[in-house]
């Protein structure tokens, strides 16, 4: 085996073990952890059996900007879920807005509706916010983002572990007959990526909690720098590097719907890339795995490879496949680019019908598996452009009435 062989096979294994092999070991860790170990589950049935007068206050905080479609639907989602009234606290930031948000909230006083006319950024608007929450708990969530009625009860029952200082909940992509790969894919991308951020949690500890639902205890926040691109994840995985456990509850979840489309999609995959080669910079102490131990193993392994070399030798490896075909280094290489081809067609394929109304929703995984790697090799120019800056263009959701 020469040189362009071993690279081809390290290339190779590389892409199966962050995209399936990693996933393999979580699972069978699990497995023989929870042989050993009783697993303790926080669900929706648990969490109405804590007494009422014990129930720590929580704020469940929200930074929005230019928000008027959904601001209304959002608070009195808030309003609705299943808590003591005077123990949980509305607060929204509302930085920069031009729209009709400031007016929607004003309606309900029981909202503290915080603003000023300078957009600085998602992290530069919850930091000004934070010195309002006065309870030991905040929570934060997206404004189009809808929780299930028991989320804030089964977060909050979380916290009763001490070691757990950050809760992360689910996010759910809603999509229907007539979405295409924008919804689509990213719905049964997040179908995945939940069952490992589960796993995660179950073996050790999850790694980073996603800004639609997720909790933190107020005193261990700290100010997220404003040039941040992704303050959720950076912000749960400092609480991490503290000491502390992530924890992952599946009953807690949010609600949103896909991208309106694939360039709208695209905006979004793009900047999130960005902001995880910004956050591999920025967490690079974590990398030392003498101090912190098994979650530096899960970090790579579920993030950093993702964002850095993973993607790279995926669009390697077509060319060196090529090359190995075509020197007759063995039939098996003949083989491997007939089903590289394939799967390159079907990616092709998801592409030409990403808008169109396909009931199979399956035929789009080729092609947002792929898309989700070229939003990585396209990060690095966002990152470029966006240094110094955690401003961003938010992208354009699908509506209610295309399910």
């Amino acid at each position: 085996m020469d040189l362009l062989e071993i690279i081809f096979w390290g290339m190779a294994l590389l892409i199966f073990y962050t995209y399936i092999g990693y996933g393999i070991i979580l699972y069978i860790s699990v497995a023989i952890k929870e042989w050993f170990v009783k697993r303790v589950e926080i669900r929706k049935d648990e969490s109405s059996s804590i007494i009422e007068h014990n129930l720590p206050a929580v704020t469940l905080l929200v930074a929005a900007y230019n928000e008027e479609e959904v601001a209304e639907e959002k608070i009195l989602n808030s309003l609705d879920l299943d808590y003591l009234d005077d123990k949980l606290h509305l607060i929204w930031v509302t930085d920069g807005s031009t729209d009709k948000t400031n007016d929607i909230i004003s309606r309900y006083p029981k909202v503290i509706l915080l603003h000023q006319n300078i957009r600085e950024g998602k992290s530069a608007a919850i930091n000004r916010a934070i010195p309002f929450v006065k309870t030991p708990i905040v929570v934060f969530s997206d404004a189009n983002a809808m929780l299930n009625k028991d989320a804030i009860r089964i977060i909050a029952n979380a916290f009763s572990d001490s070691k757990v200082g950050c809760v992360a909940g689910e996010k759910r992509v809603v999509y229907g007959d007539k979405d295409g790969a924008s919804s689509s894919g990213e719905g049964i991308y997040w179908r995945y990526e939940s069952k490992l951020k589960e796993l995660d949690s179950r073996l050790y500890s999850a790694v980073g909690a996603a800004g639609e639902l997720y909790a933190i205890r107020t005193n261990l926040y700290n100010n997220v720098e404003k040039s941040v691109l992704l303050d959720d994840f950076i912000l749960s995985m400092r609480i991490a590097m503290k000491g502390y456990r992530i924890r992952y509850c599946r009953d807690a979840y949010a609600v949103e719907f896909g991208a309106k489309n694939m360039k709208e999609e695209e905006k979004r995959k793009v900047r999130i890339s960005a902001g995880g080669l910004q956050s591999v910079i920025m967490l690079t102490p974590l990398l030392n795995i003498f101090k912190y131990g098994f979650f530096s193993f899960q970090y790579v392994s579920h993030r950093l490879l993702r964002w850095t070399i993973t993607p790279i030798a995926l669009f390697a490896l077509m060319p060196l496949n090529i090359a190995l075909a075509l020197r007759n280094a063995g039939n098996i290489y003949s083989v491997l680019l007939i089903f590289h081809a394939l799967f390159y067609f079907l990616s092709i394929a998801g592409y030409l019908m990403a808008e169109r109304e396909v009931k199979r929703k399956i035929i789009f995984v080729p092609y947002y598996f792929m898309f989700m790697n070229l939003s990585v090799l396209k990060g690095f120019r966002y990152l470029y452009k966006k240094r110094g800056t955690g401003v961003w263009e938010k992208s354009e959701r699908a509506k209610k009435q295309q399910l």
